[in-house]
């Protein structure tokens, strides 16, 4: 259960992260362009799949543990 609801505060968290690092009103974020930017979109891309990884696994913990 630990870690399903884990995973879902990952996700939430990487979703609110993800959306300050959008485009405003025609100006990109400070690290477009720059030496950073693969590695923030790796970090993306990792917390998306840590919290899937994470929410999967505690929904199959909940199914065996029946």
């Amino acid at each position: 259960m630990l870690s399903l609801i884990s995973g879902g505060v990952v996700f939430i968290v990487t979703a609110i992260v993800f959306w300050m690092c959008l485009p405003r009103n025609g100006v990109t974020h400070r690290f477009v362009g720059t030496a950073w930017e693969p590695y923030i979109g790796v970090a993306f891309c990792s917390a998306v799949a840590l919290s899937f990884t994470m929410i999967l696994s505690g929904v199959l913990d909940l199914i065996g543990a029946q």
